[in-house]
């Protein structure tokens, strides 16, 4: 009796330290976005919102760095256009490795797991040789010369599509695994066409993973720093321009500033996502209840 408490204290205790080592950071870099200096770093000088909202020096606030928001904007860009094209490409990928049979399926689905494993760095760096190859062939054959194949947003566009496509891949295959198939049938067995079966039945089924693949793609796409730096070109997105802004001039409390406000979109990306599944599920319970 004595050992079992003793290991319900110890799994306690291992738990609190572990949230701890999670929590701590994001609540430092929180807290000195708030701290009035021109350092992100002890002694507490007070209390400032002049990181978020100045617009004078030394202390330019967030909302008045045009290359921190710039660098916002072309992040946002960059992740609708990914999370897009990823969702419609993964979902393509659910159906047609959890519906059809073909040869070499199991291992064209090991090909398509492989992105995860291999190094952002290495993938940027792949893409960036291969396309260079390309623009430099048609322009020296050809005489035609395309900016998409130059470093830039459309090859980041094209890096982070290439492994955030897995991702969503088998977030909606494993939704689609749950689908009675026998709804389909019976729609079709009522006069339905395949489209409309498709988007009355088996979308709104995959809605939630869809909607989760969207949020979970947009996140890593956002983040992403690896196989981003290897492709930007003059239209840096926020990770660049932080990391550009960290190596130029050092930590201020803006960066601090431009983390809160992460932090707090990302929660709530989290929580709509959470939402979504929840209220899924909930209408299925009162749909089975009914019936």
């Amino acid at each position: 009796m004595q050992g079992s408490k003793s290991l319900v204290w110890v799994f306690r205790a291992y738990v609190l330290i572990f949230f701890i080592y999670l929590i701590a950071p994001l609540v430092a870099a929180g807290v000195f976005a708030f701290n009035d200096s021109m350092f992100p770093s002890l002694p507490w000088q007070g209390f400032t919102w002049d990181w978020f909202f100045s617009a004078s020096d030394p202390k330019v606030g967030l909302l008045h760095d045009d290359r921190l928001l710039r660098g916002m904007g072309n992040s946002l860009y960059i992740g609708v256009i990914v999370a897009a094209l990823s969702v419609a490409a993964g979902t393509c990928n659910a159906f047609l490795f959890e519906r059809r049979q073909f040869p070499m399926k199991s291992l064209l689905y090991i090909l398509m797991i492989i992105p995860l494993v291999i190094p952002g760095v290495i993938i940027g760096i792949s893409i960036l040789l291969l396309a260079s190859m390309v623009a430099n062939f048609l322009d020296r054959e050809f005489g035609i010369f395309l900016l998409s194949l130059r470093p830039g947003i459309p090859l980041i566009v094209l890096g982070q599509f290439s492994f955030l496509t897995t991702i969503t891949s088998l977030v909606i295959a494993a939704r689609l695994q749950k689908f009675d198939i026998a709804l389909e049938e019976a729609a079709l067995n009522l006069g339905a066409s395949r489209v409309r079966v498709l988007t009355t039945v088996t979308l709104p089924f995959l809605f939630p993973a869809l909607f989760s693949a969207f949020v979970v793609a947009f996140l890593v796409s956002f983040e992403n720093f690896n196989t981003t730096l290897m492709l930007v070109g003059s239209d840096a997105p926020l990770t660049i321009t932080m990391y550009d802004r960290m190596v130029k001039v050092g930590s201020t409390p803006v960066l601090n500033a431009m983390s809160v406000v992460l932090m707090l979109g990302s929660g709530l990306l989290a929580l709509a996502s959470v939402l979504a599944q929840r209220t899924k599920k909930a209408e299925g319970t009162v749909k089975g209840t009914l019936a």
